[in-house]
Formats: C-alpha cells, sequence, structure tokens
C-alpha cells in the first residue's frame, strides 16, 4: 500500500472517470433512454462515499488489512461499473 493519498486518489479518479464516461454517453445518445446510464452515475457516487468512509475509518484494527481490503472493493465496484456501462451501447 503506497500511501492513503494515493487510495483517495485512485478513488476520486475511477469514480469520477465512469461519471465522465456515462455523462458522453447520455450527449451522444440523445434519442435514447438515460435511466440506465443515471443508474450508474448514481451509483458511482455511492460507491465512492462509501469506499472514502471507509478509508477515513480511524478504528481499523489492522489497517494494511484495511486499505488492501478498499483497494480490492475499488477494483470490484470499478469494474462493475465499467461493464455497466459497455453494456449500454
Amino acid at each position: 500500500m503506497a500511501s492513503i493519498r494515493n487510495l483517495k486518489k485512485d478513488i476520486n479518479f475511477v469514480f469520477g472517470d465512469i461519471i465522465e464516461a456515462a455523462d458522453y454517453w447520455e450527449l451522444n445518445n440523445p434519442e435514447k433512454d438515460t435511466k440506465s446510464s443515471e443508474a450508474i452515475i448514481d451509483e458511482a457516487i455511492e460507491a465512492f462515499d462509501e469506499l472514502m468512509a471507509k478509508v477515513n475509518d480511524k478504528g481499523a484494527e489492522n489497517k494494511k488489512v484495511h486499505f488492501k481490503a478498499i483497494n480490492s472493493e475499488l477494483e470490484e465496484r470499478g469494474r462493475a461499473l465499467i461493464d455497466k456501462l459497455n453494456k449500454l451501447g
């Protein structure tokens, strides 16, 4: 684990890029229904909030394990949202 600051930046970049991609899809597909892309944006915001709360949690006993778990969850949730974006068309 490099640093908490880098983990926070990674969380911000991953979910920021997903939200930006969903917005871009909406702009390029004005004739399509945007409910699914809006759901992706909402899910990305929710995941961001949850992961940042976990990073800022001071009660973790084993910090190394705690932050590795957050990093793994970031990868899992990020990939799931990217898969949903790719299915939009």
